[in-house]
């Protein structure tokens, strides 16, 4: 801030000076004290001057509503969304969101630094502050092909961008705990440039969750039970309480949260796509569950807020005081917490759920054609089976967990027979970035599809092509389709593709708006289980791009073979 910024920050703080914008007739929320406290709230270019009786050279009536600082998302994978950075921003500012703290680990994984530089130039051309973690697993493990490895040494120069807070969530907590060189250099990294680092660390407990946080390592998304929730706190991290469209912690672990705690707890979406937020909504959603499950509205709102911001070092923002940053939300309530308008910086930007501003997007040249394939055909799937009884890969329904079991199956001159009555299919993950030429073949158990095949180039966490289908030709119809689309999702039946998805930002998110990708999720899902059959219990997209993430037990397949999570080993498909 210039002197001169200051200067008349003060005076319109002390009532010598018109304010820029007055919102009258507030109730204000203080987070700070816990109080309500009904007046104007003047603003003064991108900041707060005061909250009393003020004039201004612009002036708003509240009409008695709630106002409450900006919401601010800890956690969130904009990939997740299939959206791109501008379009997410147009999504989640009417539901109050001013600032979310992104992981762009998935575009990492794919493209490298490129890609976060792509996802930098993109946050530029929306209102909502988008603040940045720098991806700490690229690639996520080293059972898997991705399309860039980012080491100690890559990340001492993008560790120091201003809008890069620190490490996204290290998800190698054995590399940790276990004192790993090359794990501690990244640590080191973020420490040496002052930057915080932010955790990912299932069902640690006990002295390895010591060693884990002694690192200092900030918070904690993956917490599963409400001892996960407390050691977490008793070890020093925030804890984040997750409600994405996949993964859902917030109802859980609420009973954990006290009067004591709670300024230790905030936030997270995680992953969260544009049907949820079009039907159920941004944090306003997180705030409006607790709620309704007995929290204080204004503890809640804290949680959003001065918490998340106390969390990341945004001592700038989260609270509705003079010299803070005038992200504002009108409430109609502190039930159903619907927003009437937003300030972003001090800017009207969303009025009655419209987002103001013109949407201009970063060109996505340098993201695109990110699909490449090497020697690729039918053949590629083929299995030379010596016997009938195999490794499946059993779905467990309504979450990303998978049961490693045990099924014979038909076989013909060393090749699988698809039968429709035994729900078990050829799945397969090719390998898309480096043109290895690696193709795995496995089988999965519980999905259900019964004709055509399902391709998709969205995979966690290296973003391989993941399919799955009736028959080889129909298996490589649809790989060879979804690269013609510079990826996405693909459903194809009978050498047709009956539905499909492009996807052509690093074969991970649309450049269309979210209404669209909306519009297309939807037609997927119906058709997958209405043409091609996909069990019903089956989220069917989602569900395919869980399947080769190697860290999450039980069985999973990667482009080097099928992988055993709870022996942390390859194993044959075989048995």
């Amino acid at each position: 801030m210039k002197k001169e910024e200051l200067k008349k920050l003060i005076l319109t703080a002390g009532g010598a000076r018109k304010a820029d914008t007055v919102i009258r007739n507030c109730k204000v929320v203080n987070v700070f004290s816990g109080k309500i406290v009904e007046g104007d709230i003047a603003l003064c270019g991108d900041q707060i001057a005061g909250i009393g009786e003020y004039e201004g050279e612009v002036e708003i009536d509240a009409e008695g509503r709630y106002a409450a600082p900006g919401f601010i998302d800890s956690h969130i994978h904009i990939e997740s969304s299939y959206l791109s950075p501008e379009e997410l921003g147009r999504l989640l500012v009417p539901h109050g969101g001013t600032t979310i703290i992104a992981d762009p680990h998935e575009i990492v994984n794919v493209l490298g630094i490129p890609g976060l530089d792509y996802m930098m130039n993109a946050a530029k051309n929306t209102k909502l502050d988008i603040k940045y973690m720098l991806p700490s697993c690229v690639p996520a493990t080293p059972f898997e092909n991705a399309g860039a490895v980012i080491d100690a040494m890559d990340m001492e120069d993008p560790i120091l961008r201003d809008n890069i807070l620190g490490l996204g969530e290290f998800m190698n907590f054995p590399g940790v705990v276990n004192g790993d060189d090359a794990t501690l250099d990244k640590l080191m990294v973020a420490k040496d440039a002052g930057k915080l680092i932010d955790g990912h660390s299932p069902g640690l407990t006990g002295k390895a969750l010591n060693a884990y946080c002694a690192a200092r390592i900030r918070a904690d998304h993956e917490c599963d039970t409400l001892q996960d929730f407390e050691e977490r706190l008793d070890n020093g991290m925030y804890v984040m309480l997750r409600q994405g469209s996949a993964c859902k912690n917030l109802k859980s672990l609420l009973p954990a949260v006290t009067p004591e705690n709670s300024r230790r707890v905030i936030f997270c979406s995680d992953d969260r796509q544009p049907k949820t937020i079009l039907e159920e909504g941004h944090l306003d959603n997180h705030l409006r569950l607790c709620v309704e499950e007995g929290l204080d509205p204004i503890t809640a709102i804290r949680m959003a807020t001065l918490n998340a911001a106390e969390c990341f070092g945004l001592d700038d923002r989260g609270a509705i005081a003079p010299g803070y940053r005038a992200d504002i939300v009108l409430l109609d309530d502190l039930k159903d917490f619907s927003a009437d308008k937003v300030w972003v910086a001090g800017q009207l930007t969303a009025d009655q759920g419209k987002y103001l501003p013109e949407v201009i997007k970063e060109d996505i040249a340098p993201v695109m054609g990110s699909v490449h394939l090497k020697d690729f055909s039918a053949e590629k799937f083929k299995m030379n089976l010596s016997g009938n009884r195999v490794h499946t890969i059993e779905i467990q329904p309504g979450g990303v967990v998978t049961k490693k079991s045990v099924d014979e199956i038909q076989v013909k001159d060393g090749e699988f027979i698809f039968d429709p009555e035994q729900d078990i299919v050829k799945v397969a993950v090719v390998e898309r970035h480096k043109m290895t030429g690696n193709v795995a073949c496995g089988f999965l158990k519980g999905y259900g599809i019964k004709e055509g095949a399902v391709a998709l180039s969205v995979a966690h966490d290296s973003h391989n092509i993941i399919v799955v289908g009736v028959s080889d030709e129909e298996m490589a119809f649809a790989v060879e389709a979804l690269q013609k689309q510079s990826g996405g999702v693909v459903l194809v039946k009978d050498g047709e593709v009956i539905e499909s998805m492009p996807m052509p930002i690093a074969g991970l998110m649309s450049d269309q708006s979210a209404e669209w990708v909306d519009g297309k999720l939807t037609a997927l899902h119906e058709k997958a289980y209405d043409i091609l059959g996909v069990n019903g219990d089956v989220e069917p997209v989602m569900t395919l791009c869980f399947m080769s993430l190697a860290v999450i037990p039980e069985l999973k397949l990667t482009d080097e073979g099928l992988f055993d999570v709870t022996k942390f080993a390859f194993i044959n498909v075989e048995c």
